[in-house]
């Protein structure tokens, strides 16, 4: 399907699908070597990969914080 050059968006509604208590959840994009790492984890744990990724980056703010 080809883009229009133009379009009509005179009866378009500003803000229609917005929800200002909507979480939005960014994709993150892991290197392959850091993916398989993670995949070994979680098939070792029986976590899925959003578990291990969290707990990963939880311990590397504890020791952040720890270095303030």
């Amino acid at each position: 399907m080809k883009m229009r050059k133009e379009y009509d968006f005179s009866k378009g509604e500003r803000g229609k699908f917005y929800r200002q208590d909507m979480k939005l959840n960014i994709p993150i994009y892991l290197d392959d070597e850091v993916s398989a790492f993670v995949d070994k984890i979680a098939a070792k744990k029986g976590i899925d990969r959003s578990s291990v990724v969290n707990q990963l980056l939880r311990g590397d703010i504890k020791r952040a914080e720890a270095m303030e």
